[in-house]
């Protein structure tokens, strides 16, 4: 029989394990960010040089990551299609709306490993040039947003949220948007 292996909510289960940041930091967590962060410029074999943002770009390409939603859309192609050259504004929103009828994925994160949401949030922006983000929640979840809400004033306290990132020159904000209570949020 196949062994699973459990990347999403990892140490969740185990006795003892609780959604603030202490607990998440003993299991190894924000060390994904720090490595990100740390990643040098890379001079490619034309001599062009490539950013630490593109590299995790095409990683993500390359690994075949994708979406935890209904389509499962590959996470690295819905990334290619960011206009990074306007000089607009890129967002990200994270959809915890959770809306499909009998769906708890969302949820489970938010109440056990909220960090890692968070983590792999702040990722996501920094290799996609996010400023700001946003996790839109359903209203009928109002513990999961004060949850998000602790973990996020927990992970700015620690510097993995707001100005200068880890001293690395990176500037993100998250926050919380709470919805109304409508079946489909829409993104």
């Amino acid at each position: 029989m196949p062994q699973e292996y459990k990347l999403v909510l990892k140490y969740a289960d185990e006795p003892g394990y609780t959604p603030d940041i202490e607990c998440y930091l003993r299991h190894g967590g924000y060390e994904a960010l720090k490595k990100a962060l740390m990643i040098p410029p890379r001079t490619l074999p034309d001599g062009k040089t490539q950013s630490p943002q593109e590299q995790i770009r095409e990683d993500v390409k390359i690994s075949g990551l994708r979406g935890r939603g209904g389509a499962g859309f590959s996470c690295g192609l819905k990334w290619s299609f960011v206009d990074r050259k306007s000089g607009k504004p890129i967002y990200l929103i994270c959809n915890a709306d959770e809306s499909e009828p009998g769906t708890f994925k969302d949820r489970q994160i938010i109440h056990k490993d909220p960090h890692q949401l968070i983590e792999g949030m702040i990722i996501s922006c920094f290799a996609n040039d996010v400023k700001l983000a946003y996790i839109y929640i359903r209203g009928e979840m109002p513990e999961g947003a004060k949850l998000l809400n602790r973990a996020l004033k927990e992970a700015r306290a620690k510097n993995f949220l707001g100005k200068n990132i880890l001293g690395r020159g990176y500037d993100l904000e998250i926050s919380v948007h709470r919805g109304a209570g409508a079946y489909i949020c829409g993104e």
